[in-house]
């Protein structure tokens, strides 16, 4: 909703944001006066999604679309140079270690499926430096607890171009994670609180179901209309080619890396031992008086919503 409500939530986000800059600033004064800022390869990123709904531990373009900057006068080439090529948090590993002298890191460590930056810093070239970059594969599993036998909520995607290709794989699971237990996919936050106090008045059901509401197998976003993918084109048919195309393009790719889900194996995910709040959804419902600090007491519904 657009309202003083969403807006100063979203502000204070913005405050603790600039804080971040503001250190970043120090940090390279630092830097800078110690006379290796030419010298150093700094990279200011950030966690996937911002602490919202339909954000935080979800596959929508807010959550898997993050900032890069990175700096290093003496390692990329070619200034003032727009680069459009799409990279990920796995290319990290690699190009610090080639920026360190090693091409090689030996038997010790295990392959690496990130491919180092360095094609991208020593070229000129503006646009697509590297045709191969031109796309990436997004999923999800089990983000938190709160499901029964603590299931996850399992996703595919693909971002090529302007177009978002989801895949949910459980749809009749909750994706935020179930109701009585509090939605814990989605940290506490004055929007959430609205969102649920609209549904729980009657005054509006739409933002809940955006937001927290089951979802359907396949999901099409054109990002560059709808940024914010709330506009499902998946069964309009004049995208029907794209979805055919995307969607091949992604199972071939993830049944090249061995995904167990493409191979009907998935349940392998929801089999991995969580490492605390183990049966939080069987505990809370049979009375167990269990917290989940991350989000606030009036998060959980009073009863199951089916």
């Amino acid at each position: 909703p657009d309202n003083e409500i969403t807006r100063h939530d979203m502000l204070d986000y913005s405050i603790e944001v600039e804080h971040f800059d503001n250190h970043l600033g120090q940090i390279l004064k630092a830097i800078e006066a110690a006379g290796q800022l030419d010298n150093t390869l700094v990279v200011a990123t950030s966690d996937h999604g911002m602490p919202f709904p339909r954000v935080k531990g979800q596959a929508y373009e807010a959550s898997n679309h993050i900032p890069l900057a990175m700096r290093w006068p003496n390692g990329i080439q070619g200034k003032l140079r727009v680069v459009e090529d799409v990279v990920n948090f796995t290319d990290l590993a690699p190009t610090f270690l080639e920026a360190a002298g090693v091409k090689e890191p030996g038997p010790v460590m295990q392959p690496m499926s990130g491919r180092s930056l360095f094609d991208i810093f020593e070229s000129t070239a503006s646009g697509q430096v590297t045709a191969d970059r031109d796309h990436v594969i997004v999923g999800k599993e089990r983000h938190d607890v709160g499901r029964p036998e603590t299931t996850g909520y399992p996703i595919r995607g693909i971002h090529l171009g302007n177009l978002l290709y989801i895949r949910n794989y459980e749809i009749d699971r909750w994706p935020i994670g179930n109701p009585e237990t509090g939605y814990l996919n989605c940290d506490a936050s004055p929007i959430k609180t609205q969102i649920l106090d609209l549904r729980r008045s009657g005054k509006n059901t739409d933002y809940w179901k955006m937001n927290f509401g089951k979802r359907v197998a396949e999901e099409l976003y054109d990002l560059s209309n709808d940024p914010d993918c709330i506009h499902n084109l998946a069964t309009e048919t004049r995208y029907a080619d794209e979805m055919e195309s995307l969607r091949s393009r992604m199972i071939g790719e993830l049944k090249k890396q061995g995904d167990p889900r493409m191979f009907g194996k998935g349940d392998v995910f929801d089999r991995y031992p969580v490492t605390s709040n183990e049966r939080f959804y069987e505990r809370y419902m049979s009375g167990e008086k269990i917290k989940a600090g991350w989000v606030a007491p009036t998060d959980f519904e009073s009863k199951p919503i089916d």
